[in-house]
């Protein structure tokens, strides 16, 4: 839902004191345009604001006609402004050198529908839609919307052309999901941080007994479930648990506000949080107040700074008030901004018209009233509510800054870009503003914490004030009534709401890691195998059975998986940059020997029962063993060595703003170059795997082909699995490709080795002695 809402603002009166009269509120009709203010660039913003609350007569609407809009909203024409009066500032810096900024305002009217309308209106050009990547829409990035449920509408149908919307206000947490809002930003943490934030307060306070009232709107129910799972973690317990219709013309709402009344009256929990719109805690307060019941009330960032709560007659009988906003700042000079409104050269603005007609038209002694101005929006307004439109203007005055490869004297960029070019700028800007930095985290969230606030009790009203803030990751406080919170140092961090900073903790593939003790297990299992197959060939080297396996190739295959092991073995412990390197060098080398000894025993089988004399004689030309396994090693090497020298395998640190853990893991460079080292071996063994099936009629008691097909087989499936989970798994990187280089090890073993030594140990001499094997070969 939305942050700090306060449409009561549209009833202030613009002439100085009561409400407006109902018949005056029915006569607020703006004119039925889509978008009501714009001014030229050469970069056009949109902004998605609700000047107006309501949409007349929508519920009878059966065509589609035009929505006509009604109740002037101020705090919206406010926080538009806030965006025109920055984008005014940003053009006056020279902060884009030759660039001028333009907007165009749009009216949402506080509904999906006519917000839709709205959006469709900015994306057109050439008075049709954009279709495809190369025509650009009207406008380049939007901000808004104000309300959860418009944004959420809108996001969808922006995220079909990718244009970036910055939200200053919808915090829900549906928003958070990519995956169907993928171009959707916000200046605010999302509600999973406030439920968090709220569950703190209630254990600062030692508040273990609480009741909630909650919207049964998806803000309402999705802020409900996270503090209940919230206060669970943190053993506070739920007295009640009741809920309120969040339509104001619901048929029942009365009704429910008076049990939920009854409901806090006879519980004996003496806080109380409510998660609902500003109009209806006002309705529940009202009874409250005719009651004489006092409670300690917890406000969520949906009313904890309506000023029309703060100011509503008889508010200090319902005891203490206190609530979470998000973080605001001061926008210098924006007061002056407010306090003389004019349209800037070719700008265009119905909302500021519309403003001055119902603040000065019913006066006789101005005879044009759009000439007149005075303070009374600084007043009526909580302007410092207004900070997330600047910091969100500035957020796309940063990446264009960025996207055009701006200089102090000008923007060599291309201007008409496409906006998705924008929104990958956005999600990787990082600026610093009024001594804070700003960024999107993976989310396109804001985590820029909240203002704990407290309504004090100021003659028969109450004046809400910051008692403190909740601390940013990476932030501290040891004392109050500090402006900001303090940077953790030397390399310290601390997480939200932590009063001091600690070390963070390296986290990599660690020696006492369960799986790293059983793949280290495993691997020393492998070199034990390769010392006592060493042995045995070694005792049975003038056998039959030896020289049919490879003979004294067998011991080049089993060097090249002790390399190939060790190089496994690498990949547990902390990392470095060497590390990283011998590692893959070590696997790249090692392995690519043993399949380059098996590839010369497939082809020599292979040539040995060629039925074509022919072409057995021409083939039998290119068979050096020797040759074939130094080439097919020095290619590997030479990858290997221009990977080395052009992107080599370094140490990469992932950290995380919200964890305490810094991530140390091997970042393989060049994806070129390992790729390719990889593919180079998967070439090799698919050549082996291709001869060994052409030679499988070989005779079958030293049939070497079944075995060499085996163990290419288990090779390029154990290959083919690992790379979609390599690529998916970015911490575990380390553990899967150490396995995966294990279990290609042993199926050579198992295939190659074993089965030789069996024959070698447990056969009786005569049956694989020359003489036997010649009978065999006969009787084939």
């Amino acid at each position: 839902m939305d942050a700090t809402d306060l449409e009561g603002d549209q009833h202030v009166d613009l002439k100085g004191g009561a409400a407006l009269a109902d018949g005056q509120e029915d006569n607020l009709e703006t004119s039925d345009s889509t978008c009501g203010a714009r001014s030229p660039g050469d970069i056009v913003i949109g902004v998605l604001s609700p000047c107006h609350t309501k949409v007349e007569s929508l519920q009878e609407r059966i065509r589609p006609e035009r929505f006509k809009c009604t109740e002037f909203d101020l705090r919206s024409f406010v926080q538009a402004l806030a965006v025109i009066y920055t984008i005014d500032t940003i053009n006056d810096s020279g902060f884009l050198p030759g660039i001028r900024l333009g907007y165009i305002i749009c009216d949402t009217c506080s509904h999906a529908l006519k917000a839709i309308q709205s959006t469709l209106h900015m994306l057109t050009f050439n008075s049709t839609l954009p279709i495809c990547d190369f025509e650009g829409p009207l406008v380049k990035a939007i901000i808004g919307a104000r309300y959860s449920e418009v944004s959420s509408a809108v996001a969808r149908v922006l995220g079909l052309y990718m244009v970036p919307q910055i939200s200053t206000t919808s915090s829900v947490t549906t928003l958070d999901d990519k995956l169907r809002f993928p171009s959707f930003l916000r200046t605010i943490p999302s509600d999973g941080h406030q439920t968090r934030a709220l569950a703190q307060i209630m254990v600062h306070f030692n508040w273990d007994w609480v009741g909630v009232v909650s919207g049964d709107d998806s803000y309402g129910r999705a802020a409900l479930q996270g503090f209940l799972k919230d206060a669970e973690d943190v053993q506070v317990c739920i007295a009640f648990n009741e809920v309120l219709p969040h339509y104001l013309d619901h048929a029942e709402i009365k009704q429910r506000i008076h049990e939920v009344a009854d409901r806090i009256q006879s519980s004996n929990a003496r806080v109380v949080l409510l998660v609902l719109r500003a109009e209806l805690v006002e309705q529940l307060f009202e009874v409250m107040i005719e009651r004489g019941i006092s409670r300690t009330w917890i406000a969520s960032d949906s009313w904890s700074m309506s000023r029309p709560l703060a100011l509503m007659k008889g508010i200090n009988v319902v005891g203490d008030i206190f609530g979470i906003s998000f973080i605001t700042g001061q926008n210098p000079g924006f007061d002056s901004f407010l306090a003389n409104l004019t349209q800037g050269p070719g700008a265009v603005n119905r909302f500021i018209d519309e403003y001055k007609d119902l603040r000065f038209g019913c006066s006789p002694e101005l005879p044009d009233p759009q000439n007149a101005n005075d303070d009374f929006l600084t007043h009526a307004t909580d302007l410092s509510l207004t900070y997330s439109e600047k910091v969100a203007t500035w957020a796309i005055a940063y990446a264009l800054r960025d996207l055009l490869k701006c200089n102090q004297t000008h923007c060599p960029g291309e201007r008409d870009f496409p906006p998705w070019k924008l929104l990958q700028e956005l999600k990787r800007v990082r600026f610093t503003l009024d001594n804070r930095e700003f960024f999107f985290d993976d989310n396109g969230n804001f985590a820029n914490g909240y203002h704990l606030t407290h309504w004090v009790k100021r003659g028969q009203k109450r004046h809400i004030e910051v008692i403190g803030d909740q601390c940013e990751e990476g932030t501290y406080t040891n004392v109050s009534n500090l402006p900001n919170c303090l940077k953790c140092p030397n390399g310290t961090w601390s997480l939200r709401g932590w009063s001091k900073c600690r070390q963070q903790t390296e986290v990599y593939f660690n020696w006492n890691d369960p799986f790293a003790i059983s793949l280290l297990v495993v691997t020393g299992i492998g070199f034990l195998l390769l010392l006592c197959v060493l042995i045995i060939f070694l005792i049975g080297r003038h056998s039959i059975v030896f020289k049919v396996a490879g003979g004294k190739l067998c011991f080049v295959i089993m060097a090249g998986l002790t390399v190939s092991f060790g190089g496994a073995i690498l990949f547990v412990g902390r990392p470095n940059d060497y590390i990283c390197r011998a590692r893959q060098t070590m696997y790249g080398l090692g392995f690519t020997l043993s399949v380059s000894c098996i590839l010369v025993k497939t082809f020599r089988t292979f040539l040995a029962f060629l039925m074509d004399g022919n072409q057995q004689h021409s083939l039998h030309k290119l068979y050096n063993p020797t040759a074939i396994i130094i080439c097919c090693t020095a290619i590997q090497g030479l990858i290997c060595l221009f990977w080395l020298i052009f992107d080599s395998p370094k140490v990469e640190k992932s950290i995380s703003r919200q964890s305490m853990n810094i991530v140390l893991i091997c970042n393989e460079g060049s994806n070129w170059g390992f790729g390719i080292m990889l593919s180079y071996i998967a070439v090799l063994a698919a050549i082996c795997f291709v001869l060994a099936r052409k030679g499988r009629k070989v005779p079958q008691r030293f049939n070497e082909s079944g075995y060499i097909i085996f163990s290419m087989v288990i090779y390029l499936f154990v290959w083919i699995c690992f790379t979609p989970i390599y690529v998916t798994k970015f911490k575990q990187r380390s553990a899967v490709q150490a396995s995966a280089i294990v279990v290609s090890n042993f199926g050579i073993i198992c295939c190659h080795f074993l089965s030789k030594c069996y024959m070698i140990l447990c056969k009786n001499k005569e049956d694989i002695s020359r003489k036997a094997y010649m009978n065999r070969e006969q009787l084939q």
